[in-house]
């Protein structure tokens, strides 16, 4: 059960989402940290973000887009939270936050290596006061090593990381970035899962801990083939295009209107890539027998398959492609992904109630519980800048005078 007290709306119940009465305090910015919390209140805990004063989140003044200047960037990653906004700089906002902090379940935290000690809020001061909390610290580097103290940037990780050393058209080009913040992201999935695996290890122990990622082991993560390789090898791979650094073909080729990825990564695949393409000679011609084959004549491979898919469109290779079995795809740009029957059908793109906006589409969740979804409460906005300090801080047993004093002092602002 909870460390905190139960959520806005009653008891826990057996009918209740998996993570129904966990108080989860976010004292997180811009995106690792606020995307930990993003998938923990999608399971129903309750998620209570802190934003420093002034200004809260950076994320607020992302854009454009915004929708009645509400930033569309922070929107997208804070739904289903509630805000309380303080001035971390006065002594009177830091002891506010401690005392939400000791009756909480989580804390979820991506400030520099030190900025929660130099606020009185470090792992130690705070597991003294509260045993059962489980304090999660997302950092550039990770809490140990020569580079603990660095600070954390998505563009920066994917370098030291590797990424960019394997992304691009190919040798010789400018080293690119994966488009989408993906350390930021995946140290907010690796988050989510240490936080769950913690306070499960807690049903057991009665006890919380530490537990901590980073965007550098986020970006590591994402190099299992090619560590595979330079591991095993000695030689670092480079960068591939689209191409599979252990199978082939398994990549996009360009098609009369635009791309079509085609995965071809087996014998029988490959078998049946060479009936829809129907070239003379294809299947027998000893450059391409096996896979081990095609992977070292792999500029041939692809100069020889390529002007074949000049010949028909997109739509109509995936078309033939999935008929006779080989998986196809077309390379759909993120407008074209939103609205796609299947995207739809999963419920990735939903609708929230906005404070100020109203009905605002937005993302879902990645991650379907088959008993437990139709327990989730609806799905609301991002909370305004301070929209719930006043809520929050009441439901915790502030006084109201004390609530009142801070608000009219601005070390608080309700939203």
């Amino acid at each position: 059960m909870a460390g905190g007290s139960a959520p806005p709306g009653g008891t826990v119940g057996s009918g209740a989402p998996p993570l129904a009465g966990i108080r989860v305090v976010e004292l997180a910015h811009v995106m690792a940290g606020p995307a930990c919390g993003l998938l923990l209140a999608d399971q129903g805990a309750d998620v209570i973000k802190v934003e420093r004063l002034p200004g809260g989140d950076a994320t607020r003044g992302f854009g454009p887009p915004s929708a009645d200047g509400e930033s569309a960037a922070f929107m997208m990653m804070n739904r289903g939270k509630r805000g309380v906004a303080v001035d971390l700089r006065d002594p009177r906002g830091r002891a506010m936050v401690r005392r939400l902090l000791h009756g909480a379940d989580v804390v979820v935290e991506n400030f520099r290596a030190g900025t929660m000690e130099g606020m009185g809020m470090g792992y130690d001061e705070l597991a003294a006061a509260n045993p059962r909390l489980v304090y999660c610290q997302i950092t550039g580097f990770g809490r140990t090593g020569p580079m603990a103290d660095e600070g954390g940037f998505d563009l920066i990780a994917q370098g030291y990381s590797g990424l960019m050393s394997i992304t691009g058209e190919g040798p010789g080009r400018a080293p690119v970035k994966v488009g989408a913040p993906v350390t930021d992201i995946t140290a907010g999935i690796l988050a989510a899962f240490a936080v769950v695996t913690a306070l499960f290890e807690r049903e057991r122990s009665g006890r919380g801990q530490r537990v901590d990622t980073s965007l550098l082991e986020a970006g590591i993560t994402q190099t299992f083939w090619q560590s595979a390789i330079a591991l095993a090898s000695g030689v670092s791979p480079g960068p591939g295009g689209s191409a599979h650094p252990l199978t082939a073909p398994y990549q996009a080729f360009a098609t009369s209107d635009g791309w079509v990825n085609v995965g071809a990564s087996n014998e029988g695949t490959w078998s049946r890539l060479t009936g829809v393409l129907g070239v003379p000679g294809l299947r027998d011609d000893p450059r391409f027998s096996a896979n081990q084959d095609r992977m070292s004549h792999l500029e041939d491979l692809v100069e020889t398959l390529a002007p074949h898919f000049l010949g028909d469109s997109t739509d109509g290779w995936v078309a033939r492609l999935t008929a006779a079995g080989v998986p196809a795809g077309p390379v759909a740009t993120i407008g074209e992904m939103l609205e796609h029957p299947q995207t739809l059908a999963r419920e990735m793109v939903t609708e929230v109630e906005h404070s100020r906006v109203g009905r605002l589409r937005t993302l879902g969740t990645p991650v379907k519980l088959e008993r437990s979804d139709g327990a989730r409460p609806p799905r609301r906005g991002a909370p305004l800048l301070g929209e719930h300090t006043r809520e929050v801080l009441l439901g915790d047993g502030m006084a109201e005078a004390e609530v009142v004093e801070l608000l009219e002092e601005g070390v608080l602002l309700q939203g």
